[in-house]
């Protein structure tokens, strides 16, 4: 399959640049380049900004409050916000309940849920790894009694990204212990996150920062008809879920973003009066990356051109996560490497509005240490990278 830009595309990458030039606020960029937990107020400002142009929400179909965008140009719409350093938004409402719930939810859940994920006025958490169950679900313990007009839920939620902050979660739950997740054991269902029974402790991880929670469900009571589509529809919810999830976080966007980073690091930073860049061993490190990363994005445009906002099989979507967490990692790496010690110099807590720091460091030093730390967990999430490359053997050998 080829890809090639048309003049439509092109003119339509000129309008969304343009655009971005004046609506990303100057302080929402400045900590999105030096930041990796980006503040709820940011990402309510942004949410705002989009939805009262439109553009909130381009994967999503026309009919629920998408543009109507070809894959193309939704591909060159992220890519170029990556670019002008505007916040991705909260992945939980437009990237998972959202699809969630105009794929299986009722007409009712619809009316009831899709305004407020759209506009930014409520934000959603996912309920699904627990201690012992993170890429496991069908192992996973938290409860879901029915008890008259009311399901009470006991259990718990670990790794749980904005938790903190979140109005309401989608918590995928034991509905019936009988019987096999695969066969009807497991439904989502959601709450509120102020309600009694209902506690979240946070997480701080290795980069210092503040995105992760524990929530604790003690027999947390919702009405019977908070459950998403069917009674006993969880897994079949969770495997759709996954595989939109894991195209997605091949992250080519972001990636590209910080492969400019390391492009401005190498020219900039000199060992012994040349310039990183022209050190041939740099040159070769970045290129590999570079190459890499260029196969991993036409790839996901592949699977995003034959089966828009999935991917066609299990197996795919995991080896791109695969392939674009560690290609992050791998960019978090190097440019830590090129700045060394200045580096360290320059992390910044993560409660600094002004993003004030010690020193005189540059710009491009700024949040360094804190990616390549936080990335540590980007094959972890979304279900660990050992895990995917099982779901690809168990794909590729089925039947042998």
């Amino acid at each position: 399959m080829e890809f090639e830009f048309t003049d439509q595309d092109k003119a339509f990458r000129a309008e969304v640049q343009a655009f971005l030039r004046d609506a990303v606020p100057a302080d929402i960029a400045r900590r999105t380049r030096s930041l990796v937990h980006t503040p709820k107020d940011d990402l309510v400002r942004w949410n705002r900004i989009l939805f009262e142009k439109g553009w909130v929400a381009p994967h999503w179909p026309k009919a629920f409050g998408g543009t109507g965008w070809t894959p193309m140009q939704i591909y060159i719409f992220e890519e170029e916000c990556a670019a002008a350093d505007a916040p991705f938004l909260s992945y939980f409402g437009l990237r998972l309940i959202g699809p969630l719930l105009y794929t299986f939810g009722s007409e009712a859940h619809r009316a009831q849920h899709i305004p407020g994920i759209l506009s930014g006025d409520v934000f959603w958490c996912q309920g699904f790894s627990e201690p012992s169950s993170g890429s496991d679900l069908a192992s996973l313990k938290t409860r879901a009694v029915r008890d008259g007009d009311h399901w009470v839920i006991t259990g718990q939620k670990l790794w749980t990204t904005e938790a903190h902050f979140a109005d309401k979660m989608f918590c995928l739950a034991r509905t019936d212990p009988d019987l096999r997740p695969q066969k009807g054991g497991l439904s989502i269902l959601f709450l509120d996150m102020n309600q009694p029974g209902v506690t979240v402790r946070p997480i701080v991880t290795i980069d210092g920062g503040h995105s992760v929670n524990e929530v604790f469900l003690d027999e947390v009571r919702v009405p019977a008809g908070d459950v998403l589509g069917r009674v006993g529809q969880g897994w079949d919810q969770a495997k759709f879920l996954l595989g939109h999830e894991r195209v997605t976080n091949a992250q080519v966007p972001r990636s590209k973003r910080e492969l400019a980073l390391l492009r401005t690091i190498a020219l900039k930073e000199t060992r012994g009066g040349m310039a990183l860049a022209e050190m041939r061993t740099i040159r070769e490190r970045i290129a590999e990356i570079e190459i890499d990363l260029a196969a991993l994005e036409w790839s996901v445009l592949r699977e995003l051109f034959a089966t828009p906002g999935g991917a066609k099989s299990q197996g795919t979507a995991s080896a791109l996560k695969i392939v674009g967490s560690e290609i992050q990692q791998r960019i978090a790496d190097l440019t830590a490497d090129l700045l060394g010690a200045k580096a360290m110099a320059t992390i910044a807590a993560a409660s600094d509005r002004p993003n004030e720091r010690p020193g005189d460091a540059a710009d491009h030093a700024v949040g360094v240490v804190e990616r390549q730390l936080f990335f540590r967990a980007t094959t972890i999430y979304a279900g660990t990278n050992e895990i995917q490359r099982e779901i690809i053997a168990r794909e590729l050998f089925a039947g042998h």
